[in-house]
């Protein structure tokens, strides 16, 4: 770009040095136009003979080329080097304009680990990622980027995710998390065992997403495309006509008047403004999206987006944050540190998530009374499994009872019935009711202004598709104000019911599916617009998907559908404006009116004016 603006500005200087400073010999000034000329056209003049050799004859450069050329020809020195040099002051803004753009897509690229260490023969090796292999071991130190998706077998520290997610907030990882490629460790020492090859890490399928985000063209770039292919020639034609007819055939004047307008009307006819601006205000847009973590994987999507007519979400996952935890403790007669101790204890040699759940929340109750004591193991005594009701566990000497409804009545048991939704667990000690722990599926906090926003922005139908029990979903849907949900699918019914789904939105309107779990792959695929949640859902989900959400929020919904409307937007302002100038100064132009300096701003202008218009898709 610093090259381009150099030689503009020297023939600019030209330029205006041949107009400005009267030499007496009138042969000066012409060999400062054409030296002026040569300095920013010739690169055109080449392109243009290449391309005619190519067979691609019809295009922008050929226009530039033969309306300068007859401008020189026809003595119009002036105007045919201020038409390249305007011409040539349109790329530079162009050149710019993807280049601001392409920075805010591929500052993603910044994420791209350069290097791993990897732990091998009690050596520690320094390693290109795509040498390191799945099961191995990898150390990562404060401040350097996490190579490879792994789980974390040593270690404690904060990561930054901003990279992946556009989530300023630290997050904090310890033993037995799972850490993505592509964040930043922040101030400990982590030690990785590796599970996905660097070909298959989040980092890898995100660069690969980003690079090919632009290749797979909207609607309105193909209708640019073929329009400049019949278009470019039948101006070439009328433009023939109009320099051989209106003198030789109906004696309207002298033939260098009428090359004259014919080689204006070239001028003024090349669509540069369209064929400049529509695919940069989409990859303008994609880059807006990826500012706030939303990865668009091509410019038809987010053309598509705008026509959103219905929205389907998946429940568990994407709604709510598919993690179970203990979300209520109602202890009867006993301390609630105890009742959470006891089940806890009876619960320990499970690997169920409800286990998981229970020492987790056990772990944060020892965390916040700062005691450093784990589980003491001697204490449990001896465990016993009831098949479909619960354990039986002798726990430091006392019976406890931990379980279903069903064990309850049983061991009779008089307990309180509880109506909560979730997984309710009955806790009886030494054949006394001690009260229960409720463990559910927690809803996002951001999926509720979700929805609301989904509907402000004229959203026909919302809907949920769960595997989940029908009381559970009900209550979901209930809570976040759905249109209407459907429960316990399976993966072949979820395709069915979108399906159905399909046949409800008009010609022009889009499904969009959201989901992020291996059994919706199938869905995101069938449905016009499949958008996964990137930070924690499945590679299937994501490699299905075309719209990508790093940060797991339901309302990055609400932006992307925003981005895609306000790109649109732009889009249709640049096509409106660019042919209604284009039209208007072509009229003017075959009646004689227009001059080519008309044409220049007509040309060069108008792509200038939509270039900045495009740079709005940015923001």
């Amino acid at each position: 770009m610093k090259k381009d603006l150099i030689k503009i500005i020297i023939s600019f200087i030209i330029f205006l040095v041949a107009i400005i400073l009267p030499f007496e010999n009138d042969l000066i000034n012409k060999v400062l136009y054409i030296i002026a000329y040569l300095i920013v056209g010739l690169e055109i003049l080449i392109k243009a003979i290449k391309n005619i050799f190519k067979g691609k004859v019809f295009d922008e450069h050929f226009l530039m080329a033969i309306a300068t050329i007859g401008a020189f020809v026809i003595g119009e020195y002036p105007e045919a080097v201020a038409v390249m040099l305007f011409y040539q002051v349109g790329e530079l803004f162009q050149d710019y304009a993807v280049d601001k753009s392409k920075r805010s897509i591929t500052s993603l690229m910044n994420i791209r680990p350069d290097v791993a260490y990897v732990k091998r023969n009690g050596m520690i090796e320094k390693l290109s990622p795509e040498e390191v292999k799945i099961g191995e071991t990898i150390v990562v130190k404060p401040g350097e980027k996490v190579p490879l998706d792994g789980k974390i077998i040593d270690g404690k520290s904060m990561i930054d995710t901003s990279a992946l997610t556009g989530e300023s907030v630290p997050v904090e990882v310890g033993i037995g998390d799972s850490i993505l490629s592509g964040t930043i460790n922040k101030n400990g020492l982590l030690t990785i065992k590796v599970e996905k090859e660097f070909g298959e890490s989040t980092v890898s399928k995100i660069l690969d997403l980003v690079e090919n985000a632009s290749n797979k063209k909207s609607k309105s770039e193909n209708f640019i495309t073929k329009f400049a292919k019949y278009y470019t020639p039948i101006v070439v034609i009328i433009a023939i006509i109009l320099a051989i007819i209106p003198p030789f055939a109906l004696n309207l004047g002298e033939f260098k008047e009428w090359l004259y307008r014919a080689l204006t009307f070239l001028v003024v006819s090349c669509p540069c403004a369209l064929v400049i601006s529509i695919p940069l205000g989409f990859f303008g847009g994609i880059g807006g999206a990826s500012k706030k973590g939303i990865l668009v994987k091509g410019s038809n999507y987010l053309e598509a987006l705008s026509n959103t007519e219905i929205v389907v979400f998946d429940k568990t996952g994407t709604l709510t944050k598919g993690v179970f935890e203990v979300q209520k403790i109602e202890p009867i007669n006993i301390p609630k540190e105890e009742l959470l101790k006891y089940t806890t204890y009876a619960e320990y040699n499970s690997n169920h998530p409800i286990s998981l759940s229970l020492k987790n929340a056990y772990k944060k109750m020892l965390d916040e009374r700062k005691e450093e004591k784990e589980i003491d193991l001697s204490k449990i005594i001896s465990v016993e499994e009831l098949a479909g009701m619960g354990i039986l566990a002798n726990i430091d000497g006392k019976e406890v009872l931990v379980g279903n409804e069903k064990l309850m009545k049983e061991k009779n048991i008089k307990y309180t019935h509880c109506d909560d939704i979730g997984t309710i667990i009955y806790v009886a000690i030494d054949n006394n009711y001690s009260g229960y722990i409720l463990i559910s599926d927690e809803i996002k906090e951001d999926s509720k202004y979700a929805i609301e926003s989904l509907k402000k922005n004229n959203i026909g139908k919302i809907v949920m598709l769960t595997g989940d029990k029908e009381k559970v979903g009900k209550f979901v849907s209930e809570k976040l104000g759905l249109d209407e949900v459907y429960t316990e699918l399976l993966p072949d019914e979820k395709v069915k019911k979108v399906e159905d789904l399909m046949k409800e939105k008009s010609e022009k309107g889009k499904l969009v599916f959201v989901g992020d779990g291996i059994n919706d792959a199938p869905v995101l695929a069938l449905s016009d617009i499949g958008v996964a949640m990137g930070g924690l859902g499945s590679d299937s989900a994501i490699e299905a998907a075309d719209i990508v959400i790093m940060t797991d929020e339901p309302s990055k919904i609400v932006t992307a559908i925003k981005t895609s409307k306000k790109t649109m937007k732009i889009v249709k302002q640049n096509i409106i404006f660019a042919i209604t100038v284009k039209v208007l100064v072509l009229i003017l132009t075959a009646f004689g009116v227009g001059n080519m300096w008309e044409a220049v701003f007509a040309d060069v202008g108008v792509s200038v004016l939509a270039v900045i218009n495009s740079l709005r898709a940015l923001k």
